[in-house]
């Protein structure tokens, strides 16, 4: 591994509210051990280039960022921990192993074993002690940086807002296998409502919609192993999950920021202003009920 820390956490830059957001899939710093043997371009597609830029001024609204640097393809902390297939390994694995059907499926569950054009991305197979090392160097650092974010944004009656960033390829439907259709700007993922209330969703989606973005809700995508490990909207703990279509603001062959990106940085912002708004004002609530009730 470089000497970059796996995950950078970026605190509030004033007074504190009680969001914290992070961008587990914008890493772009590949470790040296990685070894694979596909085209870096074509690995790169894996990544949500530059999703930690655009949401940057979270911490200017009071909120936490937190990001990996390094590759999802490496090993993706939005995955479950035995979200493992085995037939991609040289050896026995010793821990515990539940693969999701877009791991056995695509070759993307903890560590993926293909491209998002299903091209193999090693020329072998791995042994179990490189994923164990990717775990103990990676995803575990991750997860227990956004855990410690989230316990010290908690308000007084343990409630929190967290917004998982992701950006979603412009040919969504066609990578996944789904029917053709028109891809919303952004899509909000809540699991159905298992991860997030409505209120909340439908202010995001409001607020995106006032700066001219299409919307939609949990299509194609409904969320994954962060918000459906973190939200328990019936304790006040609120994870949200949001996409972003990158034909916005990414040349999708080279990586490289459209002339837009700033616009749409700007516009984040001002969507991140009026979600700082809302949980203020939710938290005020919920401290006068806890007082009216004590």
């Amino acid at each position: 591994m470089s000497n970059t820390a796996p995950v950078k956490v970026i605190r509030p830059a004033g007074d504190r509210i009680a969001l914290v957001c992070d961008s587990p899939h914008s890493g772009t710093c590949y470790p040296q051990d990685f070894d694979f043997t596909i085209g870096l371009e074509q690995l790169r597609k894996c990544e949500d280039t530059l999703v930690e830029q655009l949401w940057d001024t979270a911490p200017l609204v009071g909120a936490t960022l937190v990001h990996a640097t390094f590759p999802r393809s490496y090993i993706d902390p939005n995955r479950a921990e035995d979200d493992i297939d085995v037939a991609m390994l040289d050896g026995e694995w010793a821990g515990p192993v539940a693969p999701s059907q877009p791991c056995l499926r695509l070759g993307n569950g903890l560590v993926f074993s293909k491209t998002p054009t299903l091209e193999p991305i090693y020329s072998r197979r791995l042994h179990a002690s490189e994923i164990a090392q990717r775990i103990e160097s990676c995803w575990r650092p991750y997860r227990r940086a956004l855990a410690d974010a989230l316990a010290g944004a908690r308000t007084r009656q343990g409630g929190w807002w967290h917004l998982n960033l992701h950006s979603m390829p412009s040919n969504a439907y066609a990578r996944l296998g789904l029917p053709e259709k028109p891809l919303a700007d952004i899509v909000l993922g809540n699991l159905h409502g298992a991860s997030c209330d409505a209120a909340f969703v439908d202010f995001v989606g409001e607020a995106f919609r006032r700066h001219g973005y299409s919307v939609a809700l949990n299509d194609p995508y409904a969320g994954q192993d962060l918000v459906r490990s973190l939200g328990r909207p019936a304790l006040g703990q609120h994870s949200l999950q949001i996409e972003i279509n990158r034909g916005l603001y990414l040349d999708e062959k080279t990586r490289e920021p459209k002339r837009r990106f700033p616009e749409l940085r700007k516009r984040i912002h001002l969507v991140l202003q009026d979600i700082a708004d809302y949980i203020r004002e939710e938290t005020i609530q919920a401290e006068r009920k806890a007082k009216d009730t004590a």
